[in-house]
């Protein structure tokens, strides 16, 4: 068959051609209207009156960590989420996608090269039974080439559908680096915070009990009270003094984290710690519809552009058992003498079709497609356990905020009646119904009880951003 007679055949194997592997449909929601097998509650209320409202259907807002009021806290997480290079890693592999993503493009145009050589050459006239001598001349050559592959069985749409998920994939990976920064940040930053609450409480108690050992050797020095009581308080100061090292070291800890995810060294940090007094509690909480969690996590987003990238992988793998097809041309010029190089009587020209087909490779080809559907289906898995995980996480939260203001309300009560025990004990003093030792053995306790509910409160604004973090914060979902 003449060459030519393969051109009114292309437009039909254009038209004819079609994508090879499973077309990629975004998996659906999980069809539930809750995270708890029973109602979510509206409201969490402690003993001290902070509530917490939940808001159905509603979405965190982009900065999330400004619900807690506190501008140092907002001031802190803005500089860590600009200066982080783990973050600035992440924000280089999307753009290095994006550019694999452009690349990929190029497959869909054609691939025009030009070429201009020149060389010198003695043509041997023995190739054509001659023994005279052969000539010496110089050759010049201009030439161009086109190339076009014909994407019949899809094979090069799917590999660019599977870089154009790997974007995907760094994209929510980039949104949950940055999700996951800002919570260390704040977590971080509360916990740094309380650690210094809990110091100052703490030395406050310890201070207490130095009166307590001070009075009680004294009474057992004029023989009014027993010197085991002096050594029950000294045992008692001595493993509260222990308690110091530990809590300076989780706040040393934190100030070093804070560094790190700040982007500077820890001998360069020099923001003074947050106030514990100065976090507020944040008084309304989104609660995302089940529908939209999958939408809004990154976690989520990640696992299913990932399932998507291996469909694109199967088509890729099953297109590659078909045949290929590639258009070629090229044109050019040759001359003895640059003067002559566009002159007409020295053109050559070519067009055609080059068609390949895999004849035996030993199962190779089959083996790779049986291996991306593994891959397929293993993608899939992983995201249905992606989201069981996501809404459990979400649920776990739920049940803890609840929980939280159970243990604070039960701190406050316990904060109260030591309140109280040692206003009665004061006046009983007064009175002369109680001992010195009585009257500080009550304040110790109010120390104590202060201990816990600070504990508790800082729980709870931990707990707070962990729910945030759960709903997958306040990032716009990655687009597709």
């Amino acid at each position: 068959m003449p060459r030519r007679s393969f051109l009114p055949v292309l437009p039909a194997l254009l038209l004819a051609g079609c994508a090879l592997g499973p077309d990629f449909k975004a998996p659906a929601a999980p069809d539930s209207e809750r995270y708890l097998a029973q109602p979510e509650p509206s409201s969490t209320v402690a003993a001290d009156g902070r509530s917490q409202q939940f808001e159905r259907a509603a979405q965190p807002q982009a900065q999330w960590w400004r619900a807690f009021a506190s501008p140092a806290l907002d001031a802190l997480v803005t500089r860590g989420l600009a200066r982080n290079a783990s973050l600035e890693a992440a924000q280089a592999s999307l753009r290095q996608s994006a550019r694999a993503l452009e690349a990929g493009y190029g497959v869909f145009y054609p691939q025009l090269n030009g070429a201009v050589g020149a060389t010198r050459e003695k043509f041997s006239p023995v190739l054509f039974g001659s023994s005279s001598p052969g000539p010496t001349f110089n050759l010049f050559t201009l030439s161009a080439s086109v190339g076009y592959a014909l994407d019949v069985f899809g094979g090069q749409r799917r590999l660019v559908e599977g870089l154009a998920a790997q974007q995907d994939v760094q994209a929510a990976q980039l949104a949950g680096s940055t999700l996951a920064l800002a919570g260390n940040l704040v977590n971080t930053a509360i916990a740094r915070a309380a650690y210094g609450a809990e110091l100052e409480e703490t030395q406050a108690l310890l201070a207490l009990l130095r009166q307590q050992v001070k009075l009680a050797q004294a009474q057992a020095d004029a023989g009014t009270a027993p010197y085991g009581t002096v050594l029950a308080l000294q045992a008692q100061l001595a493993q509260g003094e222990g308690t110091l090292p530990p809590l300076r070291q989780k706040a040393d800890q934190a100030d070093h984290l804070l560094a790190t995810l700040s982007g500077v060294l820890p001998s360069q940090w020099q923001d003074p710690p947050l106030a514990f007094s100065a976090l507020t509690l944040p008084g309304h909480l989104p609660l995302s519809l089940p529908s939209e969690l999958v939408r809004r996590r990154p976690d989520i987003q990640a696992a299913e552009a990932t399932f998507h990238a291996a469909g694109a992988a199967v088509g890729v793998a099953t297109a590659a058992q078909f045949p290929s097809f590639n258009l070629s041309g090229a044109y050019g010029q040759y001359s003895t003498s640059t003067g002559t190089l566009l002159a007409g009587n020295g053109n050559f020209w070519n067009l055609g079709v080059d068609v390949a087909a895999p004849l035996f490779d030993g199962g190779t080809l089959r083996a790779r497609r049986q291996a991306a559907e593994e891959t397929y289906a293993q993608s899939a898995a992983l995201y249905r356990q992606t989201v069981l995980d996501a809404f459990g996480q979400v649920a776990d939260v739920l049940r803890a905020l609840e929980h939280d203001a159970e243990v604070l309300q039960a701190a406050l009560q316990a904060q109260s009646a030591a309140e109280s025990s040692a206003r009665l004990l004061q006046a009983n003093e007064q009175a002369g119904l109680a001992s010195g030792l009585q009257v500080l053995a009550a304040q110790v306790q109010v120390r104590q009880a202060n201990l816990a509910v600070l504990q508790a409160r800082a729980v709870r604004l931990q707990d707070t951003t962990a729910y945030f973090l759960a709903l997958g914060g306040g990032d716009t979902p990655v687009a597709r």
